[in-house]
């Protein structure tokens, strides 16, 4: 309870951070290649930005043209035109490397054949071309990303921690956690597909909210266990309500990577999946671990629990101003 009390208070670094470096390689002509890419920066000395990467470029292409490159707030965009010879099958290209846990894409978009996307991380940070396109590779890639963002995404896994400290017992938590997951699915789904869709500024927010109102009600069973609330009468329709604004969230962050042409729908159903996975894998861990804690020292799951309550709502609170403000 140290250890994930310990990382809730480290929480404002993550919050909904998903920029992955995208890099895409698209055939105009026969020969006659457009790169363009987008990569996160970093602070460098005095406030400069630092590219995170560079491109590289297939062994049969070069340079039709000088690079064009401008900067975003927190990314560097850039293009360029390329000359190549020969079938690329078998070449390699993607970017100069990653740092740390950065993951990206890469997309290679020719003429006469299906699209390929790549996930790129530190260990593999350049991709290497198909002559055809692996149907599951679409699918391992997306769950990947999907499953790191919700365990990186630490403000809509803090608001599945704090009903998991709400609910507590096994099958209502299952519940509300399934109520969760099918409402946020639902949104996810209709926003990427282009049916609905909210800005992003004020669903961030109320995404912050939502996690403050959950340590509020925590709290609030602790303090008074005999005061039955709506959201512990019925945590799943409040999860619903709820998922329904974090779908939202999730749909952005899709957004930001792009999905692969000609392979929408099965990267849009392992991106879900792999949110799901991560999802399921935090709420069986911090089931177990709030077990544990009852049977080895009972009397110390309320104040560890309260703690981490209050560390999940300062956090909350913290994202709901500087998003409301920022």
């Amino acid at each position: 309870m140290l250890a994930l009390l310990l990382g809730l208070i480290a929480a404002p670094a993550w919050a909904d951070e998903l920029r992955p470096a995208v890099i895409e390689l698209t055939e105009r002509s026969p020969g006659e290649f457009t790169l363009e890419w987008k990569l996160p920066v970093s602070a460098g000395p005095r406030g400069t930005a630092l590219p995170l990467a560079e491109p590289v470029l297939p062994e049969g292409c070069t340079m039709a043209s000088e690079p064009v490159v401008r900067a975003a707030p927190l990314d560097l965009l850039g293009s360029a035109r390329l000359r190549c010879e020969g079938d690329l099958s078998g070449q390699g290209f993607g970017l100069s490397e990653l740092l740390g846990n950065a993951d990206a894409l890469a997309r290679f978009v020719p003429l006469d054949r299906p699209v390929q996307t790549f996930r790129l991380t530190a260990d593999s940070p350049t991709a290497m071309i198909a002559a055809a396109p692996d149907r599951w590779q679409v699918a391992r890639d997306y769950f990947a990303i999907g499953t790191e963002h919700i365990l990186l995404g630490w403000d809509h896994l803090l608001f599945v921690i704090a009903l998991v400290l709400l609910v507590r017992r096994g099958w209502a938590v299952a519940g509300a956690a399934t109520a969760f997951t099918l409402a946020h699915s639902i949104t996810l789904v209709a926003t990427t597909l282009g049916y609905t869709g909210l800005p992003s500024r004020p669903v961030e927010a109320l995404i912050a909210l939502s996690i403050v109102f959950l340590a509020v009600e925590v709290i609030r069973a602790i303090r008074d266990p005999e005061h039955i609330t709506l959201t512990r009468r019925a945590p799943w329709l409040v999860a619903f309500a709820f998922g329904l604004l974090h779908g939202f969230g999730f749909a952005g962050a899709l957004a930001e990577i792009g999905l692969p042409q000609g392979e929408i729908a099965s990267a849009l159903v392992a991106f879900n999946i792999g949110v799901e996975a991560g999802q399921l894998l935090v709420i069986a861990a911090l089931v177990a671990l709030l077990a544990a804690l009852r049977r080895a020292a009972p009397l110390l799951e309320t104040p560890a629990i309260r703690a981490a309550t209050y560390a999940i709502g300062m956090t909350g609170s913290f994202w709901l101003v500087e998003r409301v403000i920022g």
